[in-house]
């Protein structure tokens, strides 16, 4: 396993909080899973996204005593911020920047001490993530490394780094089988597209997971198949492991092509739903 017996510091992600009254009626009309699911012993994974169902920010929601963290990109903070307290409007709720006060940690194992430590909802082999009052920070590791190594392995998108803002829908990026989408909550922002493609099963793209035969490709270099056609384009990546986002019409798994000076070829997660099923 990847990260072992390791805590790995995850030092590109933020905390954002939420406080008051309606800080789950709020959250509930904009994000994409249930709130309701939340405990303080359950996180959720879930995104915010465009009116078209276009991709915007994924995050992990925990709660703790009468706030609810979401667990988000650091780079992209602000832009979330903003977008949160532009739909604020008269809810009584408090949103607030809380990244100087916490870490974000990253283990097998549940770690006891911390503010709240909840199995990551998206892959039971990703273990769990805790959330440490800043400045206790006990990680054994001092790079992401063996976390990036895990995710890519099991074929996790990390936030931008493989979900292209405003470009692709949640469904492309596996977000329903990852157990970010909840079909029965009711309305949110983007709702009616993305239970559109769900039930017309005509998903044409996905985020894949691929090995690497050659030096590591540039995020957005073309994957070009036998006949010279672009088929997708490589995403983040480390070593020999990288995500795809593919048109699922022209590629098969373990089939390679080209990308860049390398080899990739898809490989088919754990996850990834059966021929009837697949969307």
């Amino acid at each position: 396993m990847p990260m072992q017996n390791d805590i790995i510091p995850l030092s590109n992600r933020a905390i954002l909080t939420l406080s008051g009254p309606d800080r789950r009626k709020f959250l509930q009309t904009l994000i994409t899973n249930d709130v309701e699911k939340i405990s303080g012993a359950q996180a959720i994974y879930a995104a915010l996204l465009t009116a078209q169902g276009k991709y915007l920010h994924d995050f992990f929601i925990t709660e703790v005593g009468e706030s609810l963290f979401l667990d988000c990109e650091r780079a992209r903070l602000p832009d979330l911020f903003r977008r949160l307290m532009m739909y604020r409007l008269r809810a009584d709720i408090d949103i607030k920047d809380c990244t100087d006060k916490y870490n974000i940690l990253a283990s097998m194992g549940r770690i006891s001490g911390g503010v709240t430590s909840c199995v990551d909802p998206r892959h039971a082999h990703m273990g769990f993530r805790t959330i440490m009052a800043a400045p206790e920070n006990i990680s054994t590791c001092q790079t992401m490394v063996p976390y990036d190594r895990l995710r890519l392995s099991l074929g996790l998108p990390d936030g931008s780094r493989d979900i292209e803002v405003d470009r692709t829908l949640i469904l492309e990026a596996n977000m329903a089988e990852l157990n970010g989408v909840d079909f029965d909550k009711g309305c949110y922002v983007g709702q009616e597209v993305t239970a559109r493609m769900k039930y017309r099963a005509n998903l044409k793209k996905r985020l894949l997971p691929v090995r690497i035969d050659g030096p590591l490709p540039d995020p957005g270099t073309d994957i070009i198949n036998d006949a010279g056609r672009k088929i997708g384009r490589i995403r983040s990546g480390l070593d020999n492991m990288a995500m795809g986002y593919f048109r699922l019409a022209h590629m098969e798994f373990d089939q390679p092509y080209t990308c860049g000076e390398a080899t990739v070829t898809p490989i088919r997660p754990d996850w990834y739903p059966p021929p009837e099923q697949k969307r």
